[in-house]
């Protein structure tokens, strides 16, 4: 017996045995559990030390294919409406009585406050009434009748805090979770994550509002140092994708033959130089679009929508703004019905300038928000009523968003409301979602975020939570660094969650 080990022979003794077993029962339990949320740790490294083991790995020839999240997922889609220039959190949704009773008095605790256009004048009211809503009784504003009507499906986070009070810089922020440009944006880091469950459309598609682009355009929806295959497509019912058909000039047949030629060359290549993973990209890409020749026209196809339909969304409205807007809408429900990963919906645009096309009120705020109330309210809840009755909001998360919001005052010799950072209201409703529901709070004006206050990284952390994906895992090595849409910030908001 002299050659067993002492651990070998407290196992041949009953009592060491089933201390030994229970121990170990727990440990595997314990990492079963620890599996299951994504957070046992990784031990391998890449070159320099660097941990690569986070790393996904792709095929440069499918860098679509559905992949597994980290753990069990609440959602399956994400459908951001994004309104652009930065919606007056006071004036829809975050009711302040103290706002009404303190109208035209300073602010208490102010001073001499200066925000981004300059001085602020006095309290000014919301410039519309707020009544409960729905079962739950939310007060929202008269302004977004329609959405305010839906508060029984959402969950109303009034504590987000912003880094900038510039408008691009916001809509970068929200997007990518950076306010300087070169990042991904959160739909280029989840079809990077997890892929596509359509072969034939992107997985990730931008949607720009009828009259234009945001003011940060294209960093929306960029794919920043990730491959260039994860960055969002954009198109609208209007504009639609450019050179999908081929020329007049050129027949089907011709076309098809040229395809076919082309698809030849490459394969050779390929034979020649087996790990040219550009190439390969290169040829998915080629593929991805002529397959889209097909499934294209189809999706921003309206023709088969009923007309009770189109009249829900307001698609055959007088106002033209209102039912392109509306018809972006009707595709973004039908990007989802065919498992498009990601949809980023915007509403506003600034090619017409300050507060004209989009939400920036600085100046007349009373005469400018009704006309885009109009454009959004009526399409917006019809979607996400639409979505709600097809079945969609069971596996998709549904997102409402702005880059910042608004002061309680209005500026000095202006009738409108400057930027603010410190204290905004964002919506999330759908897959994983506690509605109706409301999580944080401004203080008595509306100013500050008061009560659990959270940053963009938080709620970009939940948004992944309800995917399935750990922020902290989820990561792509660059220039010397894992870097992750929540950059080193970020906490799950749980309070939220189903």
């Amino acid at each position: 017996m002299s050659h067993i080990s002492q651990p070998a022979l407290d196992l041949l003794s009953r009592r060491g045995f089933m201390a030994h077993a229970g121990s170990g029962l727990g440990a595997i339990a314990l990492a079963s559990l620890l599996a299951e949320d994504g957070l046992l740790a990784a031990n391998n490294a890449g070159q320099d030390g660097a941990s690569q083991a986070n790393q996904l790995e792709i095929d440069p020839a499918n860098p679509y294919a559905a992949r597994d999240p980290h753990f069990k997922a609440a959602a399956k889609n994400v459908l951001v409406i994004f309104v652009s220039g930065a919606l007056s959190h006071v004036d829809t949704f975050d009711h302040k009585p103290e706002l009404f009773k303190y109208d035209g008095q300073p602010m208490p605790g102010s001073g001499e406050l200066v925000t981004f256009q300059g001085e602020n004048g006095n309290l000014t009211r919301p410039i519309r009434d707020f009544k409960p809503r729905g079962e739950c009784g939310k007060m929202t504003s008269d302004l977004l009748p329609h959405l305010g009507d839906l508060a029984d499906d959402f969950c109303f986070i009034h504590s987000l805090t912003g880094k900038t009070n510039t408008h691009g810089p916001g809509e970068t922020y929200m997007s990518t979770g950076f306010v300087v440009e070169g990042f991904p944006s959160m739909g280029a880091w989840t079809s990077y994550a997890l892929g596509s469950e359509n072969n034939d459309l992107p997985a990730f598609v931008a949607i720009p509002d009828p009259r234009g682009l945001p003011q940060a355009a294209g960093n929306n929806w960029a794919s920043g140092f990730l491959p260039a295959a994860f960055q969002g497509t954009a198109f609208n019912s209007t504009e639609r994708i450019r050179y999908l058909t081929p020329p007049e000039a050129i027949s089907k047949s011709e076309d098809a033959a040229t395809l076919a030629f082309l698809q030849r060359q490459n394969e050779r290549h390929l034979e020649q130089f087996p790990g040219d993973t550009q190439l390969a990209a290169r040829i998915a890409s080629y593929e991805l679009a002529a397959r889209m020749q097909q499934s294209i026209p189809d999706v921003v196809g309206l023709d088969a929508e009923p007309q009770h339909v189109l009249q829900a969304y307001g698609a055959d409205s007088q106002n033209t703004i209102k039912a392109a807007y509306a018809k972006n809408c009707i595709l973004a429900r039908r990007l989802i019905e065919r498992g498009v990963r990601f949809v980023q919906l915007f509403n506003g645009a600034y090619a017409m300038g300050e507060g004209v096309g989009n939400w920036d009120g600085h100046r007349e705020i009373a005469k400018q928000y009704p006309g885009h109330a109009e454009i959004l309210d009526q399409p917006t809840a019809a979607l996400i009523k639409d979505m709600k009755e097809r079945g969609l909001l069971e596996d998709t998360l549904v997102v409402f968003c702005t880059e910042f919001g608004r002061m309680p005052t209005f500026q000095k010799g202006a009738s409108g409301r400057d930027h603010n950072p410190s204290g905004f209201t964002a919506m999330l409703a759908g897959a994983g979602v506690k509605a109706p529901f409301s999580y944080g709070a401004t203080d008595s004006f509306g100013w500050k975020a008061a009560e659990n206050v959270c940053t963009v990284h938080d709620f970009h952390a939940t948004i992944l939570h309800l995917l399935g994906l750990n922020h902290e895992r989820l990561t792509f090595y660059h220039n010397g660094t894992q870097r992750r849409l929540t950059d080193v910030h970020g906490h799950v908001l749980h309070d939220v969650l189903a």
